[in-house]
């Protein structure tokens, strides 16, 4: 069977593209097979632009198909931050807890009238040299008045989702109909099953 390798270290991530590409004619792994392989310096200014750095860069060390994904958070009050830099907002060793403070201490300066904001994933699928697929995804929202629930990881605590009516934490069991990242990964679906005939 076909390898493809799922470019991310988060298994938060993991298991939700798992889920999404459960049953596609691949065999899924994961950068744990390329221990040695150091983690690339992402320096685009757009999911986009970070993904397919990343899908390049691991298609190029593992020698296999490889879809790579960055996503994140941007609250319009904040001029779209965190953005790209969602993962390492507050620093890189700062605890989810710790960047949500940050957030809601800079919209309390702001007096924002909106707390208006939205994921974002962006996907690359890469084979050698070649970005041969991408996709995008994205959800609207708001940011919670205070963190609220257990589930999902990430920001997901502070993401109010208002058909739902919870944050995506609360509504865990539901993420996955709605979420940026589960757009972007069905729409990679879709294309991996019309391009199995052609041999990818």
């Amino acid at each position: 069977m076909r390898r493809l390798v799922i470019a991310t270290t988060n298994q938060g991530k993991v298991r939700e593209i798992e889920e999404i590409l459960a049953g596609v004619s691949f065999d899924l792994v994961t950068l744990a097979r390329w221990p040695g392989v150091p983690a690339p310096e992402e320096t685009g200014r757009t999911f986009a632009d970070n993904a397919r750095q990343k899908a390049l860069y691991y298609a190029g060390a593992t020698g296999e198909l490889t879809v790579a994904e960055d996503s994140g958070l941007e609250i319009e009050a904040l001029g779209g931050i965190p953005g790209v830099e969602s993962a390492r907002f507050g620093g890189a060793d700062a605890t989810y807890p710790e960047k949500f403070a940050l957030m809601y201490e800079a919209l309390r300066q702001q007096r924002a009238p909106t707390r208006a904001a939205r994921f974002v994933c962006a996907l690359a699928l890469a084979r050698s040299d070649r970005v041969v697929f991408e996709a995008q995804g994205t959800v609207d929202g708001e940011i919670a008045p205070e963190p609220r629930g257990e589930g999902g990881f990430g920001y997901d605590p502070i993401f109010f989702y208002p058909p739902f009516g919870r944050t995506l934490a609360e509504a865990a069991d539901r993420k996955r109909e709605i979420s940026h990242r589960g757009q972007a990964f069905r729409a990679l679906r879709a294309f991996l099953e019309r391009e199995e005939e052609a041999g990818l």
